[in-house]
């Protein structure tokens, strides 16, 4: 036992460590390579589950980024990087200065700003643990016989396919024509330093990835939310087939999201688990609430924090979340943009999510005695994300979960890729499927076609998804002009396209000094 604890912690720190020469040193010395895990596993088969549970603890753990800044934190730290680049999140105070680089479009032009490192660090590392998995079960081209280790090299392929699709979204325009060079790719780790891959080249990877992903992990019958089963894979490829963005690709949208919309056993969230309710000293009355539990009937993946999992201040609660003891609560919001929060109808329950700009929580007594007045709360999302206890700065250790992909989200990609192929009547019933629990009122939508259907779908993913670091891709994908609302402390009022310079990171410095085969690309 001593043995094999101490060898998961070696394979863990193999995904953890940095090196000085290049992103991909495919394998220091000093921890095990896939050739000794293969053998190891022969004689403890658990050691490749093992080595699947550190690759997902990647997602959340601090400085994957490279940095010890206190916005590298993994996937939700990237959230909210898509969330501000895309501006429905704003920052609304810059008091310890966390992605005011970032809010400014500073780091999304400039090369050598750090926050164009930290993601292109994090999800190489996630590429370079699921390679090390995949090398381990024999390689690229191996099919596994023995059940457990095909629903490991699904896991392992999903989580490659998963880190290259987001690379893609932050470092690129979008598909386009597929000719773009934006990638280096990496499919084992023996290879030397990669030039750059076409567009056309990193989505093929990631869609025969996720295919085969699709395939191993039928059958598959996960520990818990943290792993990525048959319909969390689907979900992924869906994302990829509606970037990419053919009439085709559109056509495999409908039908992976119809898959997991009826065989998940998964339900679309209620109006108790939507929005906090209150009584009139500020009590919660409704703890299923939050989106703070893994447990949520819609959630396809996330991760369940414990007190072991060694989050604080280092976290997205404690960026985004005032009942945590974060950056949030001392000074540094987190809120919607203005121009979105008015655009969300006066019937729509999601409205109560955040505080209003008049009329707000701080005047209920438990917010009064924190201090607060009126206006200093405005626009935060303190009724969709929050510790249970809803104590103020609260939470200094997380145990509230992580959220990585919702039933929601098939929803609401079903309608656009039915809007996007001019199926309007379909779209409409879809969007109305998710709408009949949020809206009063959903007759209107049986007036919009066209483009005015398809812009509903959009503005409707951006309000359903706030704050999930979802609207970046939408925004990419539908290639929609992006607009601050008068809330932004930097660029109010301005719109940038969606392929705006602004809207995308370069690719990093210290990737171009290290990787010589990119120069010129």
């Amino acid at each position: 036992m001593k043995h094999k604890i101490l060898l998961f912690a070696a394979f863990t720190l193999l995904f953890a460590t940095s090196c000085e020469k290049d992103f991909l040193d495919e394998e220091p010395s000093e921890y095990l390579s896939p050739e000794q895990i293969a053998k190891a596993s022969e004689k403890d088969p658990s050691l490749l589950k093992g080595s699947i549970a550190g690759l997902y603890a990647l997602m959340y753990q601090a400085e994957t980024g490279g940095t010890t800044d206190h916005d590298d934190f993994g996937q939700k730290g990237y959230d909210i990087y898509s969330d501000m680049i895309s501006s429905d999140m704003v920052l609304g105070n810059t008091i310890y200065g966390w992605y005011s680089t970032l809010a400014k479009y500073q780091s999304t032009t400039d090369y050598t700003r750090i926050d164009a490192y930290k993601p292109w660090r994090y999800y190489y590392k996630i590429i370079l643990g699921a390679n090390t998995v995949i090398q381990a079960l024999g390689g690229n081209d191996e099919e596994p016989t023995l059940a457990d280790n095909k629903y490991i090299m699904g896991q392992a392929k999903a989580m490659r396919a998963y880190a290259y699709f987001y690379l893609a979204q932050f470092y690129s325009k979008g598909y386009g024509d597929g000719n773009a060079k934006i990638l280096p790719i990496y499919i084992d780790t023996d290879s030397p330093n990669q030039p750059l891959s076409t567009t056309k080249e990193v989505y093929d990877l990631i869609i025969e990835d996720l295919t085969q992903a699709v395939t191993y992990l039928d059958g598959f019958s996960r520990d818990s939310k943290s792993q990525i089963n048959k319909y969390v894979a689907e979900g992924l490829l869906a994302y990829a087939y509606a970037a990419r963005g053919s009439n085709e690709d559109l056509a495999k949208v409908i039908t992976l999201t119809e898959d997991v919309i009826t065989n998940s056993g998964l339900r679309l969230n209620n109006a108790n688990e939507l929005v906090a309710k209150l009584d009139a000293n500020g009590k919660l009355l409704n703890p299923e609430s939050g989106f703070n539990n893994i447990n949520n009937a819609s959630w396809m993946w996330g991760t369940d924090l414990t007190l072991a999992s060694n989050l604080d201040l280092v976290s997205w609660y404690g960026q985004v979340d005032i009942f945590s003891y974060s950056y949030a609560w001392a000074g540094d919001p987190k809120i919607i943009d203005k121009g979105l929060y008015d655009k969300i109808r006066s019937d729509d329950i999601r409205k109560n999510q955040f505080d209003p700009e008049v009329g707000g929580i701080e005047s209920l007594p438990i917010y009064a005695d924190e201090g607060y007045e009126e206006g200093d709360l405005d626009f935060t999302p303190v009724n969709k994300f929050f510790a249970p206890e809803r104590i103020i700065g609260g939470q200094r250790q997380i145990t509230t979960d992580y959220l990585y992909m919702r039933l929601e989200e098939m929803y609401l990609l079903n309608a656009e890729a039915k809007a996007r192929l001019n199926q309007d009547g379909p779209a409409r019933d879809e969007l109305k499927l998710l709408l009949a629990s949020r809206v009063a009122d959903i007759s209107y939508l049986d007036g919009l076609s066209g483009q005015a259907l398809k812009d509903e779908v959009y503005l409707q993913t951006r309000i359903e998804l706030w704050g999930e670091g979802k609207t970046y891709l939408a925004m990419k994908r539908n290639k929609m002009t992006v607009t601050r609302g008068p809330n932004h402390i930097y660029f109010p009022d301005e719109s940038f396209p969606y392929n705006d310079d602004k809207l995308d990171f370069p690719i990093p410095q210290a990737e171009i000094i290290n990787n010589p085969a990119i120069t010129g690309n």
